[in-house]
């Protein structure tokens, strides 16, 4: 499996990572084997936030109390948690007291004295960059966290935050995958009259921006429509792309959610997967995408089927049945 570095984590991190959100449905005999199939298949990287499940910390405690991580199995792996969203608002607050507060809770939960990345979690509007910039400075300079990132974050958003954050960012956590590629797609619709491929809703550029910056993205619901399209790997609502995706897993000999996380990681700006299954199976079936690399003819194509254009003309047949 590839891998990704990141400035200030001590060792290099699997470009599959896990996502943790749905780990609170597990008993612990269930989440220690999550964990080993992660582990067996070469993840090492694994997502949290302190907002994941009912309660805060609920699913950083469910994984710390089950999994009893020895101080060598610790650093084995690239723990990472978010910190900014209030559940009890809901609101954001990137204060400094509460993304100390919400370090804090996270090592507790987590049973470990450092994060390797901590990321901001939703832009706060009423964010002051210099009291982010004074909490990254102590949790560095503690040790509690090696690094800091972003998630959900406009290149605006990040430019701001860089007036007074030092420490570099490290990655942005974004939404993409085959069913929801407006940041690909826009690209390549500038100035195209009457596109709506065309029109900047999320960001415009934040996957050039994260390159041109040494911004590592990493894609979250790889396999996704949207969130309110559900899933579009095997679903009978997206023939074409399904398709599409089927033919070039039997060409390459892999399932086809190895050619949906394959299709991520072709893309120069993409560094990670993360996967937000608790089924060991389908981890396992992603995780080959190490075996594929596509050509241009393959990601494009799969691009195509997805709905979306790459040149002036008539737009592709869509994804989705009408």
């Amino acid at each position: 499996m590839g891998a990704v570095s990141f400035p200030g984590v001590q060792r290099p991190s699997s470009a599959i990572g896990l996502g943790c959100m749905r780990i609170r449905e597990l008993d612990d005999d269930a989440m220690r084997g999550w964990y080993a199939a992660a582990r067996d298949v070469g993840i090492d990287f694994f997502d949290h936030a302190a907002v994941y499940g009912s309660r805060p910390h609920e699913c950083e405690t469910r994984f710390g109390d089950a999994l009893h991580l020895t101080a060598s199995q610790r650093e084995e792996i690239t723990l990472q948690t978010k910190c900014g969203t209030v559940a009890e608002g809901p609101y954001l607050d990137f204060s400094y007291d509460h993304i100390v507060s919400s370090v804090e809770g996270s090592l507790r939960a987590l049973r470990t004295d450092y994060l390797d990345i901590l990321l901001l979690h939703r832009p706060d509007a009423l964010v002051e960059p210099d009291e982010v910039a004074r909490a990254f400075d102590d949790l560095a300079a503690a040790g509690k966290v090696l690094a800091f990132g972003v998630s959900n974050h406009t290149p605006r958003q990040m430019d701001l935050l860089a007036t007074a954050v030092d420490q570099p960012i490290v990655a942005n956590q974004l939404q993409l995958s085959l069913g929801h590629a407006p940041a690909v797609a826009q690209g390549f619709a500038m100035n195209i009259e009457g596109s709506e491929q065309a029109l900047v809703a999320d960001g415009g550029g934040v996957l050039d921006y994260c390159r041109t910056k040494g911004i590592a993205v990493q894609a979250w619901a790889p396999f996704q429509a949207g969130r309110s399209r559900g899933v579009f790997l095997g679903s009978s609502d997206f023939p074409v792309l399904n398709a599409a995706i089927d033919e070039l897993a039997h060409i390459h000999e892999v399932p086809p959610a190895a050619i949906a996380a394959a299709w991520i990681l072709r893309h120069p700006a993409a560094a990670q997967v993360l996967l937000g299954s608790t089924n060991p199976a389908r981890i396992a079936e992603a995780a080959r995408c190490a075996e594929v690399t596509l050509a241009r003819p393959e990601w494009y194509g799969l691009l195509h089927a997805a709905g979306y254009r790459a040149r002036p003309g008539p737009p592709p047949s869509s994804a989705r049945s009408r």
